[in-house]
């Protein structure tokens, strides 16, 4: 006989059962079968500490290959994490947080570190980008009276016609 609750919400009726669920560290992915009191189809399961321990193993793992990741891509483009942090993003301190697992990085620097490590001749184009940013060459006109743009104090801008 299968058994069965009632949600203390929802009042919906769960059945005992196992399902799949999905971790993901970084590019890092790991399915995990967890006990549980779930409804029919989709909505809110219960769950004891217990029967998540194996989730939550899972996460640690991942954070930590995924951090060793980080670091092996960096040593494989020959970058320092000073380096890393400007060019793919977050700083030098956010590149020894991702390398020891402290911290999961963005979804972007995921993006970034994945492309780079795929294809490590893209690292040029990134350094390049980052000079561009990085200068303060890219400024407003000035204009005679030494005010920034076409809208100087005292000055209006034309209408533009409809």
């Amino acid at each position: 006989m299968t058994q069965t609750r009632i949600h203390p919400e929802t009042g919906q009726v769960l059945r005992r059962d196992a399902r799949v669920q999905t971790v993901s560290v970084g590019s890092m992915s790991r399915e995990i079968e967890v006990l549980g009191w779930y409804p029919e189809g989709d909505g809110d399961s219960i769950h004891s500490g217990t029967e998540l321990q194996a989730l939550d193993q899972a996460y640690l793992e991942l954070r930590t290959a995924y951090a060793a990741r980080v670091k092996a891509v960096r040593k494989k483009l020959g970058l320092t994490q000073e380096e890393a942090g400007r060019i793919i993003g977050g700083g030098r301190r956010a590149f020894q947080k991702y390398e020891s697992g402290t911290t999961p990085p963005s979804e972007a620097a995921v993006g970034l570190i994945e492309i780079l490590d795929r294809h490590p001749e893209e690292l040029e184009t990134l350094r390049h980008l980052r000079r561009l940013s990085s200068r303060d060459s890219i400024r407003q006109p000035s204009t005679p009276s030494g005010k920034k743009g076409p809208s100087a104090k005292g000055v209006r801008s034309p209408a533009v016609a409809a």
